[in-house]
């Protein structure tokens, strides 16, 4: 009998639940691991573990560029000491622990594969994910470090080190959830993230690190991390069509004959995009239909998931936030009849119609992607097709066309009692230094002679083209750190800047005449918008979105990426002489990095006035403005057309002194 329990007389035996999760991680490895025991206790039945920004992009916390970042959308985990209290009293050999770690996989799963041997656990008996995906960060997320073809041959090394060594572990989790998040309509998520897998999968046949024979095994471990979004039933089919595709991809591409090898095995955590934070609590009835898209169709059921917080778009979650979360996925799962029938839907003739019709056009995108040379070598076009997406999408909300409960319609609202500055997690600024003394503690008591010999292992393996992990494990063992493991990688890969995607992108500008006209008659020419991503936050769409706008008001735009220093920005302020400077941040740094950014404006004499966007609560607005910020925009203001007016404004007032 399935853990599910008994089914009622005369019913079918009951399917086993799938695995439920939380996504979290926050301020220390000591934080992080109450809550991840406190909700094991509560039914929780594997671990996703957030890292912090600079562990995901290789800094250690006293580096320059974690200034503002450390412990603030997830747990930092800087050397094996960390790993060790991360997962205190939780067994990693009965554990499957999925980790969201993309440019530093290797190092993450090093530290992991360290701490576990010290509890006697071998490699060949973890369970788990890395998600080590790098595509879809140099598409949407943004925590890539090396250029594509260095990163994917780091995913190449792991997946094949996990086939001779750790044969339960998914070495990589394709992640058509960022995608999404990015703007990417069904057939784009489904092409996108199959390309990725197709490109990673040559890639290691290509290798000669694994034998032909283990190739069967090999796409077997290849595990995917899929979104769901509020068109539910049309989220339903497009796993349906992403499990014949990928069946189809076995067979006809890599020879796969073993079925259960062909399975489409994935995990979810439904939309993040689509939650407001203009009447919130309407996230929880967004949270559970998303859900029935991945665990109605039994043929296209999610093996994991994990489901974001009602208040996720104004913060992070408290724990009784995310136990609200876990109950929806367990009253789904043992109080209903779900899991006692067949699928639902077979000779749905709705939905057999929807299901081919998405899978005919992914198979059209996808061999497009393709003809281009695959995922790693078409990253420019992908980008481009996502924010023109992405773009429409925001054209329909701006419209009406597309209806948003609480944001363009039905916007009247009693007073919610969940409202208030409590309602969010706020992390205490005082882990920074904590952890900032910590990692130089550590470096003083370590072996530095054994750390030294393990880095230049590591370097010799990097540069001549050795498999990366097992010198990764030994730099774990020995006690090497997050950002020295970065380092040594930058220095024989080197650092990438991805495409912005914002060029060729066609917007909306009927929408946007009126302030077009207005800009047309701004004296002294098209004013001059600097966009700009301070911190280590990678999450690019409102950047991107604002400056296609100002873009197709007659704007000059210049818009770098992410990623920058407040250095560069003044500097790239000095040089370009902007009217006006955009700000976006939404990893919780803003009341760290914003004053900083402005302190260097005005020191580089520049005087534009700076307006800043991202997650912001309310309680931040004053301190923003008190520190120099002419304007404050959240995801509530959705209305580009006004956004853009008022940009124009301040640039005229800014000339006119």
């Amino acid at each position: 009998m399935g853990s599910g329990g008994a089914a009622p007389e005369g019913q079918s035996e009951r399917d086993r639940p799938w695995l439920m999760r939380t996504y979290s991680g926050h301020s220390t490895a000591e934080a992080s691991n109450e809550l991840y025991r406190t909700n094991l206790s509560k039914g929780q039945t594997g671990l996703s573990i957030a890292f912090d920004l600079p562990t995901q992009t290789g800094y250690d916390p006293d580096s320059p560029m974690a200034r503002g970042e450390v412990g603030k959308v997830g747990v930092p985990v800087v050397h094996l000491g960390h790993m060790r209290t991360l997962l205190d009293g939780i067994p990693p050999d009965e554990m499957n622990t999925s980790m969201t770690i993309n440019s530093t996989a290797v190092w993450l799963f090093a530290l992991y594969v360290a701490a576990a041997e010290e509890h006697g656990v071998a490699p060949n008996a973890l369970r788990g994910t890395t998600q080590n995906d790098i595509v879809k960060e140099y598409l949407s997320r943004g925590t890539y470090i090396f250029p594509p073809v260095p990163s994917r041959r780091l995913i190449v090394d792991m997946v094949a080190w996990c086939d001779a060594n750790a044969p339960a572990w998914n070495p990589i989790n394709v992640c058509s959830y960022h995608l999404q998040e990015a703007g990417a309509t069904p057939v784009q998520e489904i092409a996108f993230s199959l390309a990725t897998a197709i490109g990673v999968l040559d890639a290691v046949r290509d290798s000669g690190q694994v034998p032909a024979e283990r190739m069967g095994h090999v796409f077997a471990s290849i595990s995917f991390f899929v979104n769901a979004g509020i068109r539910f039933v049309d989220e339903m089919c497009k796993l349906r069509a992403f499990t014949e595709l990928w069946d189809g991809i076995g067979v006809e591409r890599y020879g796969v004959e073993d079925p259960r090898q062909r399975r489409f095995r994935y995990g979810v955590q439904v939309n993040s995009l689509g939650l407001t934070e203009a009447q919130p609590e309407n996230n929880v009835q967004r949270i559970v239909l998303e859900m029935l898209a991945v665990t109605l169709s039994k043929r296209a059921r999610a093996r994991s998931i994990q489901l974001p917080a009602w208040n996720e778009a104004l913060g992070l979650p408290h724990p009784w936030d995310q136990q609200w979360s876990l109950r929806m996925q367990q009253v789904l799962a043992y109080e209903t009849d779900l899991l006692e029938h067949e699928d639902l839907f077979d000779g749905s003739h709705v939905v057999e119609a929807r299901t081919a019709e998405l899978r005919d056009a992914a198979r059209a995108e996808l061999g497009e992607v393709l003809d281009a040379g695959g995922a790693f070598e078409a990253v420019d076009m992908m980008k481009g097709r996502l924010v023109a997406s992405m773009a429409d999408r925001t054209r329909r909300i701006e419209s009406g066309d597309q209806i948003v409960v609480g944001v363009n319609r039905f916007t009247e609202t009693a007073t919610s009692p969940l409202d208030g500055d409590e309602s969010i997690l706020r992390v205490d600024p005082a882990v920074e230094a904590s952890m900032v003394d910590d990692v130089r503690r550590w470096r003083a008591e370590r072996d530095a002679g054994a750390v030294e010999s393990a880095l230049d292992a590591l370097r010799v393996a990097a540069e001549g083209g050795e498999n990366v992990v097992d010198p990764s494990i030994a730099l774990a063992r020995a006690g090497g750190t997050t950002g020295e493991w970065g380092d040594v990688m930058r220095g024989v890969f080197g650092e990438y800047r991805a495409p912005t995607g914002v060029g060729g992108v066609v917007g909306s500008p009927d929408g946007l005449r009126t302030v077009a006209e207005h800009v047309r008659a701004i004296p002294g020419g098209p004013p001059k918008l600097l966009v700009a991503k301070p911190g280590l936050d990678g999450h690019s769409n409102g950047a991107e979105q604002i400056a296609v706008a100002a873009r197709d008001v007659g704007m000059e735009v210049v818009y770098a990426g992410i990623r920058l220093t407040p250095e560069q920005i003044a500097a790239s302020a000095r040089d370009e002489d902007p009217d006006v400077i955009g700000l976006s941040i939404l990893s919780g740094s803003h009341l760290e990095i914003v004053p900083d950014v402005i302190r260097r404006l005005r020191d580089a004499g520049v005087d534009a006035p700076v307006i800043v966007g991202g997650i912001i609560p309310d309680r931040d607005r004053a301190r923003l403005v008190a520190a120099g910020v002419a304007v404050v925009y959240t995801p509530k203001d959705y209305e580009l057309g006004r956004i853009m007016g008022e940009i124009a404004d301040l640039a005229a007032a800014h000339r006119q002194g």
